[in-house]
């Protein structure tokens, strides 16, 4: 990865007792940025594994999988499909104290859709499979554009498993843009 940078530290926030309290030391928002080329992929999963146990992330092994598969599938797409018109990717990781967000922002100005399983193909399921991690684990996922032209593809997933059961879905964090201000590039 060329260039790494944070966001975040000591911030407070309002904790429910009434007084402010301080976030958990792994809370902040970091990214990393490379070349548009195949040896990012495997960089860039290495790199937020990384980052997530450096910083102590309580992270469940069943979603640190998922998150890890979804990056390698979003650098993935990037590397392949923007790489003519966004030769740099940008890989941002922003974790909470209850979720974790990874989005890969490009260049390109084409938003790409899931493809339906088309078992006689050999590709283009990528988004359909970052979808389905997200939404088997209780998070989410979407494709924006940036104010520059390109686009930002992001999935957010909870630290830990959804409990079984009918009421496993009050209990979902909302999850927005991976950024508060998508025009910020």
């Amino acid at each position: 990865m060329a260039r790494i940078e944070h966001e975040g530290g000591n911030r407070t926030v309002e904790d429910h007792g009434g007084g402010p309290a301080r976030q958990p030391s792994y809370e902040g928002v970091w990214r990393f940025t490379a070349a548009a080329v195949d040896v990012s992929v495997p960089q860039a999963r290495h790199a937020v594994r990384d980052l997530l146990v450096r910083q102590g992330v309580p992270v469940h092994e069943e979603i640190m999988d998922g998150l890890l598969l979804i990056v390698s599938e979003l650098v993935t797409n990037a590397v392949r499909h923007a790489a003519l018109l966004s030769p740099e990717i940008a890989v941002e990781v922003a974790i909470g104290p209850e979720w974790i967000r990874v989005s890969v922002e490009d260049n390109h100005p084409y938003r790409p859709k899931a493809l339906e399983a088309d078992y006689g193909q050999t590709g283009g399921r990528g988004l359909l499979l970052v979808r389905e991690i997200a939404q088997e684990s209780g998070g989410a996922c979407d494709v924006e554009h940036t104010a520059s032209g390109g686009k930002i593809i992001w999935a957010a997933l909870p630290l830990a498993p959804m409990a079984p059961g009918p009421g496993a879905a009050i209990h979902q964090p909302v999850v927005t843009s991976p950024r508060t201000d998508p025009s910020i590039p």
